[in-house]
């Protein structure tokens, strides 16, 4: 009897987690992804820094950090907006402190003072599961007030096993995040004070951030693991670009032309959020929300 109850005891306790570990999102209903015509690396990138550490093998490229260097690449056009999306497959085991990055940015273009919209993936202890952070950052300057806006999210699998597919959509309205199709963040263009409005380029690198990536730089990279590679393919790059005519028309994420998101994707998301969400900046408390009015209700 006694058995019985401590097993009940013990189900009660990790029961839910358990569930909710091995279970995946609802469907979103519409797929992104699948609308958009993949292209290879060589049609619409080019190296950046790190070519000795950089393959192209079959349409999928290979980058990868050691102790010399790391390696980056971006697009050969700047977008003023679009879906922008590729399949990511991550180096497993000991990754502290290194970061493998896909995102847009027009940092070149206006150094100091640049716009950025993040999906990184914060490296990991034996273990541990990845943390993906996504970011906006809007007209960033050297004087002291960079505003990030964090949001961080552990995964529903291992994205060390398989590649999968992680996406921005940046619209005239809005900018949302995906991961294989269903919706994990929707920033909204409350002003344009806090939107990205000038073009970007689309950028992909692997490299050491062992002062802040994990567990806020306890965790450092480890050369002794070396090489940590990280694996893109299913490159997908378009929408309007810098140099399109005004008339060129934003792509959306629902099979409308209004944009936003439907009523299934909003449901998947909110399910994203209750189960593998770890950080929403505005929700912490230290940080002041006077800078970030897209958090006030």
């Amino acid at each position: 009897m006694g058995f019985i109850i401590f097993f009940t005891l013990v189900f009660i306790l990790i029961g839910p987690s358990l569930t909710n570990a091995g279970s995946w999102p609802p469907s979103p209903g519409f797929y992104p992804s699948s609308k958009f015509r993949s292209m290879s690396f060589n049609q619409g990138f080019r190296n950046l820094w790190g070519p000795s550490h950089q393959t192209v093998n079959n349409d999928a490229l290979a980058i990868w950090l050691d102790r010399t260097s790391g390696s980056g690449f971006k697009s050969v056009k700047p977008f003023r907006s679009g879906y922008f999306g590729a399949s990511i497959k991550l180096q497993p085991g000991y990754t502290a402190g290194v970061i493998t990055a896909f995102y847009l940015s027009n940092n070149e273009a206006h150094p100091g003072f640049h716009d950025e919209v993040d999906i990184e993936f914060l490296g990991t202890t034996f273990g541990k599961p990845y943390t993906l952070q996504t970011n906006v950052y809007i007209r960033g300057s050297g004087d002291g007030k960079i505003i990030g806006r964090e949001m961080k999210f552990h995964l529903w699998f291992d994205p060390t096993k398989n590649f999968h597919h992680y996406a921005i959509l940046w619209s005239p309205h809005e900018i949302i995040f995906l991961v294989d199709d269903v919706p994990i963040r929707r920033y909204p263009r409350k002003s344009d004070a806090t939107f990205p409005l000038r073009p970007m380029w689309l950028y992909g690198s692997i490299w050491d951030a062992s002062s802040w990536a994990t567990d806020n730089g306890r965790y450092k990279a480890d050369y002794r693991y070396q090489p940590f590679v990280g694996r893109f393919t299913n490159f997908k790059a378009t929408g309007c670009s810098a140099y399109s005519s005004p008339r060129c028309h934003p792509v959306t994420a629902t099979p409308g032309r209004s944009g936003g998101l439907s009523r299934r994707q909003r449901m998947a998301m909110k399910w994203v959020h209750s189960h593998y969400m770890v950080y929403n900046y505005c929700r912490d408390n230290k940080r002041d929300h006077s800078l970030t009015p897209e958090c006030w209700k």
